[in-house]
């Protein structure tokens, strides 16, 4: 996966992006519910662009405070926050909540942090990277279709310390994660709902063929997990816990 500034990511259209965004919703609900999605997810981001509703984005500071690094959604810039419409929204994960998912996962009989690489896909400006480095997986990687959010990953990465950080193999890729070749090895995948329905779908077909070519133990965290159905549709993967903000899966 190239993660060079002349990468195809670095090139990404808002007007293609847009476009197939629209054809995916036209495809399912027709095209007249895609043009008003369309203009409610532009009034969305207008609203949300006032510095009121900006300021109101600085949530969960004191991490960015604690650790001197940048990875809240206020200070994304407006082209980034446009191709968020049409690929996912920024919005980097609460170090509470990302703590308690890491701590049921730990229960799994099987699970052994040392010998798991941790994968977050879309991976956006890396503070789920740095919070995974506090537990003692073999490896962590990250990958986000974004260059600016990348490339403020690759700044968080060198800039971050703290007393906590346990693996310091860390990894950030540009590129389209709906691409992404898993590696052979046992893998916690975390998804913090990072695409529409069908990008999700081909990520789950991407990681079966990997399980069917190399069987092993791969573990899913799905934080708001607006697409369930998709990992629950899958054979290869079974729901093994979970709350109402995240889903937690094992292969089969």
């Amino acid at each position: 996966m190239d993660d060079s500034p002349d990468s195809p990511s670095s090139r990404i259209s808002i007007a293609r992006s847009a476009w197939h965004w629209c054809g995916e919703i036209a495809a399912l609900r027709g095209r007249i519910a895609a043009i008003r999605e369309l203009l409610t997810a532009l009034a969305g981001l207008i609203r949300d662009s006032t510095p009121q509703r900006r300021r109101q984005h600085y949530g969960d500071a004191d991490f960015d405070w604690d650790h001197r690094v940048n990875t809240t959604s206020a200070a994304v810039g407006w082209r980034d926050r446009l191709l968020g419409v049409f690929h996912s929204p920024y919005q980097p994960t609460e170090s509470a909540l990302f703590h308690e998912m890491i701590g049921a996962l730990s229960k799994h009989p099987t699970f052994d942090f040392r010998e798991f690489i941790f994968i977050d896909l879309g991976s956006g400006k890396g503070r789920t990277l740095l919070m995974a480095s506090d537990y003692s997986f073999r490896q962590i990687m990250g990958v986000e279709l974004l260059p600016a959010l990348y490339q403020i990953a690759q700044e968080n990465l060198a800039r971050y310390h703290s007393p906590a950080q346990q693996c310091f193999a860390i990894e950030a890729i540009c590129g389209d994660a709906t691409d992404f070749s898993f590696p052979a090895e046992a893998t916690v995948l975390f998804l913090f709902n990072p695409f529409t329905e069908s990008g999700l779908k081909r990520v789950i077909a991407n990681l079966e063929r990997s399980l069917q070519q190399h069987p092993r133990s791969v573990l899913v965290l799905y934080h708001n997990p607006l697409l369930a159905q998709v990992l629950d549709q899958s054979a290869a993967l079974k729901k093994i816990g979970g709350t109402h903000q995240y889903a937690m899966y094992a292969s089969r």
